[in-house]
């Protein structure tokens, strides 16, 4: 069957062709990561906010690694589709959001003159968190930017920028971290502390910060059947995702931006609610989900979650635990919140692997839990839900499931915490080496009592019990 292309958009069906023609919207954005959620997200967003809006937005994506999604892109002339996954039905529609595509590692200079452009006015980021050489506990670097990671091109792009004087820009985060905005800007700080490629950053290169929620599993053989069945032509770079999207930005754009709100997105002065909010009562519910469910065998988190007890203990994480320690934005309640979470998980029309939501557990679980626990011994509470998901992470990092089968430590940390465990042979020997690796635990955290005692308690009840029979006695 033929690929998707300017030449076969004829044989897709017409409610499913894009709403902007690839070449005939200028390059106004660069986006640095093309992974499935960008494709998911942002660009679904800026296409929507173009065909409403009008203006040059035309994203140019890179690759800071891969060539196997440029590659694809660049034979279906930069369309790829976008399969909105429900257990009522699927949707899918083309994407025509891209204006071209390039790859990093092969032709770094070409991504450092795209962002040098003074068509470009936005420079858009979904990175994961450990690109960011940020330490996630105190915000600090942990190495400096390496030629070819991230952080060097975008220092690089910046220095070009600067000396072509092309204008302001706006560098906009689309990662789960905390303050995302201000991270990025402390990271382009820390990396370029004084001169005048610093003094032009703070006259003219904004840092909004953002929130971004979708359900984006990876993409499988599933994935591209689904879409050719939709679309009559093969898409080789196809997504899938729940229907649900969400994204918040803080509204400071130099140089402008689309008409992002036109599609749906909230503009605001603070984005820091919402993002507290979906890293505890989302993030962390689902790393929570995640790291239990793969102990007991569950392959995806809908499975996971009909486990007995699953729900029930999710719901007490979130009531008792995540509610008390975030002002949440208003109007909204966080366990209204947090019940429209699962339902969203519940759907088995998104098949999240929960080995893949466990991945970089040492990165993700500072914003996604650790805070949630600080903020409620801080206030004299016992946060028991929360420590129970650090346990079953610490149960998840030895890396053998409760049927003795192996479970994949695909995290940065990695080497790290295989020594700190070499040596312990108790749930407490456990808790005290991994409590102990400050690059994930502050140092007040992991000397607190409660926050010990309880992790203990829990890692031997599903050291001894495993997994599923932990949560039906808990719940």
């Amino acid at each position: 069957m033929a690929l998707i292309s300017s030449g076969t958009l004829a044989r897709v069906p017409a409610a499913a062709r894009p709403l902007v023609t690839p070449g005939t919207v200028r390059t106004g954005i660069v986006h640095l990561g093309l992974g499935a959620f960008h494709r998911a997200h942002q660009a679904v967003y800026t296409e929507a906010a173009v065909a409403g809006g009008g203006g040059d937005w035309g994203i140019a994506a890179v690759a800071p690694r891969s060539t196997d999604v440029v590659d694809a892109l660049r034979a279906q002339d930069l369309l790829f589709s976008v399969t909105s996954l429900a257990s009522t039905g699927n949707a899918t529609r083309v994407i025509g959001a891209f204006s071209e595509v390039l790859h990093a590692a092969s032709g770094p200079e070409a991504v450092i003159s795209k962002i040098a452009d003074p068509g470009v006015r936005v420079l858009t980021l979904t990175v994961t968190e450990k690109a960011y050489l940020l330490d996630p506990v105190t915000g600090r670097l942990l190495a400096t930017a390496l030629p070819g990671t991230v952080p060097d091109l975008l220092l690089r792009g910046l220095e070009a920028r600067r000396r072509a004087d092309a204008g302001p820009l706006a560098v906009v985060s689309c990662d789960n971290l905390p303050s995302n905005g201000r991270r990025t800007r402390s990271l382009v700080e820390q990396l370029c502390p004084d001169g005048p490629l610093a003094d032009w950053i703070a006259a003219s290169v904004t840092f909004p910060g953002t929130m971004v929620d979708r359900i984006v599993p990876a993409s499988t053989p599933g994935t591209l059947a689904a879409a050719e069945a939709a679309l009559g032509v093969r898409d080789l770079a196809a997504v899938g995702a729940e229907p649900y999207q969400q994204w918040v930005i803080e509204d400071d754009f130099p140089g402008g931006r689309p008409a992002w709100e036109k599609a749906g997105a909230i503009l605001t002065d603070d984005a820091g609610p919402w993002e507290r909010l979906k890293l505890r009562a989302l993030n962390g519910v689902h790393s929570g989900i995640a790291y239990l469910g793969a102990l007991a065998g569950r392959d995806t988190v809908a499975s996971a979650l009909e486990m007995p007890g699953m729900r029930e203990v999710m719901c007490r994480f979130i009531a008792d635990d995540v509610a008390g320690s975030l002002a949440p934005p208003p109007g909204v309640t966080v366990v209204a919140y947090g019940d429209s979470v699962l339902e969203r998980f519940a759907d088995p029309a998104i098949a999240h692997r929960t080995v893949q939501v466990a991945k970089d557990g040492s990165q993700k679980l500072p914003q996604r839990v650790l805070h949630t626990i600080a903020d409620r011994r801080a206030a004299g509470a016992s946060p028991r839900w929360a420590v129970l998901v650090v346990a079953a992470w610490m149960r998840y990092a030895q890396g053998v499931a409760d049927d003795g089968s192996a479970l994949p430590l695909d995290d940065p940390l990695a080497e790290e915490i295989r020594t700190a465990l070499s040596g312990a042979r108790t749930p407490s020997d456990v808790v005290a080496a991994l409590l102990g690796l400050e690059a994930v635990f502050p140092r007040e955290l992991a000397a607190d009592e409660v926050v010990r005692t309880l992790c203990v308690d829990w890692l031997e009840a599903l050291t001894r019990h495993g997994a599923a029979d932990t949560l039906a006695g808990a719940a």
